[in-house]
């Protein structure tokens, strides 16, 4: 099963949301967050720790997927239907590399921000003025995270020829072919 993960951003109150409906009156239905008392980083599940520490887009990058940029990672993946020549391949290799990097470096920086701003109310020490400081950092690594991601498909479109990336968008399901 392909599953799509959602911005950052929308994942904490979502996804509990989600699971644990809304409006029940069920007994059950008070505490909608129970399980998740037990996260080292309460608005981060370990998967989402897992996949941020793993470089992976999580959707960050939709803006440019569905709009016709295309990623490194899908391109590479597509490599053979889309008859990327070896330059292609290799720049787009040094691409998908670059960002993994720069979106490992990003993605801890964001869980660093995250697990600042979960300590300060487990050790029962926020104000507002630090919930103001630390949302604003955690928000603004988010950026960045995500801003590393649009830049590599930004930056795909300096490899691939206008066909290829018809081609891509065809592959992808976005186009129908022609």
């Amino acid at each position: 099963m392909k599953t799509l993960l959602v911005p950052l951003l929308l994942l904490a109150p979502l996804s509990a949301f989600a699971q644990h409906g809304h409006h029940s009156h069920h007994p059950a239905h008070h505490a909608p967050y129970a399980d998740l008392t037990s996260r080292p980083i309460k608005a981060l599940s370990n998967e989402q720790i897992a996949a941020i520490r793993a470089g992976r887009g999580m959707g960050l990058a939709l803006a440019a997927e569905l709009n016709g940029y295309p990623g490194p990672l899908h391109v590479l993946e597509l490599a053979q239907p889309l008859n990327l020549t070896a330059t292609q391949k290799q720049k787009t290799e040094q691409l998908f590399n670059e960002m993994l990097s720069e979106a490992k470096q990003r993605g801890e920086q964001l869980i660093s921000r995250e697990a600042e701003l979960d300590r300060l109310f487990r050790d029962k020490k926020a104000t507002a003025a630090d919930i103001a400081t630390h949302t604003e950092a955690a928000a603004l690594a988010q950026g960045r995270l995500r801003a590393a991601h649009l830049h590599y498909h930004l930056k795909m479109m300096e490899v691939l020829t206008p066909a290829q990336i018809e081609k891509y968008q065809q592959l992808r399901g976005y186009a129908k072919a022609e």
